[in-house]
């Protein structure tokens, strides 16, 4: 087991998603703008120091040559589901919208899984920012989150195929070539960003027709 690499590749999941939280953390800077009640900025802004502490702490354990096969891919995908899951619960509990830890961890795994069952009753009672969140991470899970986060993580090799293989059930990852791979990598950044503009304009455009 080489777990130098386990922990360098936990670590860049870790800067990946403390990234990906940026994008709600600005929704909450807007609506508070805006002069509408929201969640408070340490909801995102905490998670995303700790994110970013772990990722930074993990450069200890930088390989001289990140080598990932079948075992380190299932170690990394088992405890990178449970840490994605943690910590993208912990801006639902901060802000208070869903404050028992239990349900705030349900409610993140059935995003990112996009099993789409909620504890929640009224969930268009709850801070924007939050339900921006809580729609992103479907949004991520739609395309595997592992596989996500590994796509647009910079200097990818053939050996991310085994976290894929992990994450992915059935023969499709391993039709997916290292050529390919880099190819759909871009292709999931002109998604990312016209996909998110799209619903930004969306999203404005019904706001301003309220007001």
């Amino acid at each position: 087991m080489n777990y130098k690499s386990v922990f360098y590749v936990l670590g860049k999941i870790m800067n990946i998603l403390g990234l990906l939280m940026l994008l709600p953390l600005f929704v909450s800077f807007y609506y508070n703008m805006q002069g509408f009640e929201e969640a408070k900025y340490s909801s995102f802004i905490i998670p995303i120091l700790l994110l970013f502490a772990l990722g930074m702490l993990s450069k200890l354990f930088k390989p001289s040559s990140v080598k990932i096969y079948a075992r380190e891919g299932l170690v990394i995908c088992g405890i990178g589901w449970i840490l994605v899951s943690l910590f993208g619960s912990l801006p639902f509990i901060i802000s208070g919208a869903i404050p028992d830890f239990v349900n705030a961890f349900f409610e993140t795994t059935s995003g990112f899984t996009t099993t789409g069952a909620t504890i929640l009753t009224e969930i268009e009672s709850i801070p924007k920012s939050i339900l921006f969140w809580r729609s992103f991470t479907h949004w991520i899970g739609g395309m595997g989150i592992l596989c996500f986060l590994i796509a647009i993580v910079p200097k990818s090799n053939s050996n991310s195929m085994y976290v894929m293989k992990a994450d992915v059930p059935g023969p499709t990852a391993g039709k997916v070539t290292p050529e390919n791979f880099r190819k759909c990598k871009v292709a999931l950044y002109y998604l990312f960003c016209y996909d998110g503009y799209r619903n930004s304009c969306s999203l404005f455009r019904k706001q301003n027709n309220r007001g």
